[in-house]
């Protein structure tokens, strides 16, 4: 959080609006729900993270959150992701936001991050 904060994009959160585009460019990308325990799908998310090469900043099992970073391969620009891990029924639903911490537009890295990622996961 600390490194985002210092970030040119910075950390707030952008809204309804935000959400809405993000929506609508990529209604593929959703939670994930699995048959796993949170506090097993924890460390599978863990394992996830880093067999994608990602180098995980934070990890917090009681609160089911992962922090992390990934380079992109062109321009090695820092992406922040975060994972949230939430009890649903006997199992878990899986969060996971990817942002770029400079500029514009990351032509669709970060929406390839997470879908390559809860690929893993499911």
């Amino acid at each position: 959080a600390a490194a985002r904060a210092k970030a040119p994009d910075g950390a707030a959160y952008g809204g309804p609006q935000v959400a809405a585009q993000q929506h609508a460019a990529y209604p593929d990308i959703k939670p994930l729900v699995v048959a796993t325990p949170p506090q097993d799908e924890m460390q599978r998310a863990i394992d996830a993270a880093r067999a994608m090469g990602w180098e995980i900043v934070a990890s917090d099992a009681a609160s089911g959150r992962i922090e992390a970073s990934a380079r992109t391969r062109w321009f090695g620009f820092t992406d922040d992701i975060v994972v949230r891990i939430r009890p649903q029924g006997t199992g878990s639903r899986v969060d996971v936001r990817s942002v770029s911490r400079v500029g514009t537009s990351d032509v669709g890295a970060n929406a390839a991050r997470v879908r390559e990622y809860l690929g893993k996961l499911a």
